[in-house]
C-alpha cells in the first residue's frame, strides 16, 4: 500500500493541548503525504485547542461535547455523564457518514467515546500513547485495540506485549529543519547572537508555576552578566508576566505569550526550561537540548514526573520540583547554563534517547492494519 493514491478513510481522535494534538497533524501529514487522495477526518472536543489548530493546519474537524472527569467536584460529573452519552451518539453518527477505514486515537478527552464506537463497530483503531505512565482512556481501549504506538520501554506495565510497537513520540517537522545557526536564530528572535540563552517554556498553554518562578527570580536573572531569556508565558499569564517584567526594569529576558517560530526558539537556546510533557520531552531528546524540567503536578497519575524521571535517570535532563520551583529554578538554570560541560553531557545524554520517524512508523502500522483488515 505505501505510496499508493489508494482512497482510504482515516479518522483521527484526541485533543485537548498542544501534546497530543501535535503528534495527530504529524501521524496525518505522513498520511497525506504517502496517500494524497486519503480522506482525513479529526474528532475532537468542541471548546478545546484542536478545534482551532486542526483547521488551521488544512484539516476538517468535528466537536463532540464531551468533557473530562472532575476529580475534585464529583457533583459535577453529573454533567460529564450526561455529555458522555451525547458524545457516544455523534461518534457513532460520524462513524456511518464517514466510514473509516482504521480510527487512531493519540488521547485526550474526545479519543474514549469516539474509538469506543469505532471498536463497537468493528473498525479497526490503533492507539498512540505518549507518556511513560499509560491514560486511562488508553488503557481502557487497550484490549481491543490493533496496534499501540508507544514512546518509552516498558509499556507492557499497561498493555498487551503483543500489541505494542515502539515508535516513539511524532514532533513538528518544522522543528528538525531548521537551518539556522544559533546566532542566526537569535538575531531572528530579537536577541544578543553572542549571549548564552535560556528558553522557558510551559506548554501550550503555559505554566503559573514556572511563571511564578520567573517573576520571583527577574532581579537575579538581571544581575547575571551574558545570560539572556526568551520566557514563553502562555496567553492567560501573559499581562501579569509582562507588566512584572516591566516594573522590574530587566533588559535580559524577551517575554512573550506564545512563540510560532519555535524552531527558531530551539535552535537559539543553550538550555530549555520546560514542563515534562510527552511531546515536550521527545522534541529535547530529538533536537538533542540540555534540559531542567519542571513537572506538572496536575496530570493522572503524576506521569510527567514519570516522564522527566526517564530522562533524570539517564542523566539527560535536571528536574525541579514544582513544589521547590519558585525558591529553586531560576538559580538553577542560571547555573546550569554557563556551566558548558553541563549542557553538553545533558545534549549529548538526551540524543541517545531520540527515537527518529515516528510518524512514518506509525504510518506503516496504520498501512499494515489497512492492508489486512481489506485483505
Amino acid at each position: 500500500m505505501s505510496g499508493s493514491n489508494k482512497q482510504i478513510n482515516v479518522l483521527v481522535s484526541g485533543g485537548g493541548t498542544g501534546g497530543h494534538i501535535f503528534p495527530a497533524l504529524s501521524i496525518a501529514n505522513e498520511v497525506r503525504r504517502r496517500h494524497p487522495e486519503a480522506d482525513i477526518l479529526f474528532v475532537g472536543a468542541e471548546g478545546r485547542m484542536e478545534m482551532e489548530k486542526v483547521p488551521a493546519a488544512g484539516y476538517r474537524i468535528i466537536g463532540l461535547p464531551v468533557s473530562g472527569f472532575d476529580r475534585k467536584n464529583l457533583l459535577r460529573n453529573v454533567v460529564v455523564v450526561s455529555r458522555l452519552l451525547k458524545s457516544m451518539s455523534k461518534a457513532r453518527n460520524i462513524l456511518k457518514e464517514f466510514k473509516p477505514d482504521i480510527a487512531i486515537g493519540v488521547g485526550g478527552y474526545a479519543s474514549g467515546p469516539m474509538l469506543k464506537a469505532a471498536q463497537k463497530k468493528g473498525i479497526p483503531t490503533l492507539l498512540q500513547e505518549q507518556n511513560s505512565f499509560a491514560g486511562v482512556t488508553n488503557k481502557l481501549l487497550a484490549a481491543k485495540a490493533e496496534r499501540i504506538c508507544v514512546a518509552y520501554e516498558g509499556m507492557e506495565r499497561f498493555f498487551p506485549k503483543d500489541k505494542i510497537v515502539l515508535t516513539g513520540n511524532p514532533v513538528r517537522r518544522n522543528l528538525l529543519e531548521c537551518g539556522a545557526t544559533p546566532e542566526q536564530a537569535r538575531q531572528a528572535m530579537g536577541m544578543d547572537p553572542n549571549k548564552k540563552t535560556i528558553l522557558i517554556i510551559g506548554g501550550s498553554l503555559g505554566a503559573r508555576t514556572i511563571n511564578n518562578a520567573m517573576m520571583a527570580g527577574l532581579k537575579q536573572i538581571g544581575d547575571t552578566y551574558g545570560v539572556q531569556v526568551i520566557w514563553q508565558t502562555g496567553k492567560i499569564y501573559d499581562q501579569q508576566c509582562r507588566e512584572a517584567l516591566e516594573a522590574s526594569g530587566v533588559k535580559n529576558v524577551t517575554q512573550m505569550p506564545f512563540i510560532s517560530n519555535m524552531d527558531m526558539a530551539y535552535r537559539a537556546a543553550d538550555l530549555v526550561v520546560s514542563r515534562a510533557g510527552a511531546s515536550s520531552i521527545s522534541e529535547l531528546q530529538l533536537l538533542g537540548k540540555a534540559a531542567i524540567l519542571v513537572p506538572s503536578p496536575n496530570v493522572a497519575e503524576d506521569h510527567q514526573t514519570k516522564n522527566a524521571m526517564a530522562l533524570v535517570n539517564h542523566d539527560a535532563a535536571i528536574m525541579v520540583a514544582d513544589a521547590d520551583a519558585v525558591s529553586t529554578m531560576v538559580e538553577t538554570m542560571l547555573a546550569t547554563v554557563i556551566d558548558d560541560e553541563k549542557t553538553a553531557s545533558l545534549g549529548r545524554n538526551v540524543l541517545k534517547m531520540a527515537l527518529r520517524d515516528a510518524a512514518e512508523h506509525i504510518v506503516d502500522e496504520v498501512e499494515k492494519i489497512i492492508d489486512s483488515n481489506k485483505a
